[in-house]
């Protein structure tokens, strides 16, 4: 009996508030491959493992500046490789709220991890609809396959 009341008390008092307090990112896609990672308010932006794939070795990346408001399809900065450049395109409206100098520096991090130290910008956003229209992974997936 008393084992059941200091494990009840335990998962209660220790566990309950950690999970409560947990957030999960939620990744979407564009049409015109970027990827944005979803967390509360904020979205993280960069382009795609297929986008990058499609540029070759990136040589410029220009990064949009903090503070600048957005609106969903604004050009907010580009990628020029050896092959071509591409806009990047806002894929939310709201601010910028932080932008990757690294990536200004360091332009192969775009071609060694797109999806992860490769990332952009930070957009804070407060239309859910917009995120609701972006595509998930097998829609995304979808449309790189129909590309081929």
């Amino acid at each position: 009996m008393s084992f059941r009341v200091l494990t009840k008390s335990f998962v209660s008092q220790r566990l309950t508030p950690s999970l409560l307090h947990r957030t999960f990112a939620t990744k979407k896609y564009t049409p015109s491959h970027e990827w944005i990672s979803i967390d509360k308010n904020i979205g993280t932006v960069g382009i795609t493992e297929y986008a990058q794939n499609s540029l070759g070795d990136v040589v410029y990346v220009e990064v949009p500046e903090e503070g600048t408001e957005v609106e969903l399809g604004d050009v907010v900065g580009a990628v020029e490789s050896v092959k071509s450049a591409s806009d990047i395109y806002s894929p939310l409206t709201g601010e910028i709220v932080e932008a990757n100098q690294a990536v200004t520096e360091k332009t192969k991090l775009i071609n060694s991890a797109p999806e992860t130290d490769g990332w952009l910008f930070k957009v804070k956003f407060t239309n859910q609809e917009e995120v609701d229209n972006l595509l998930d992974e097998a829609a995304y997936k979808k449309l790189t396959e129909a590309d081929h």
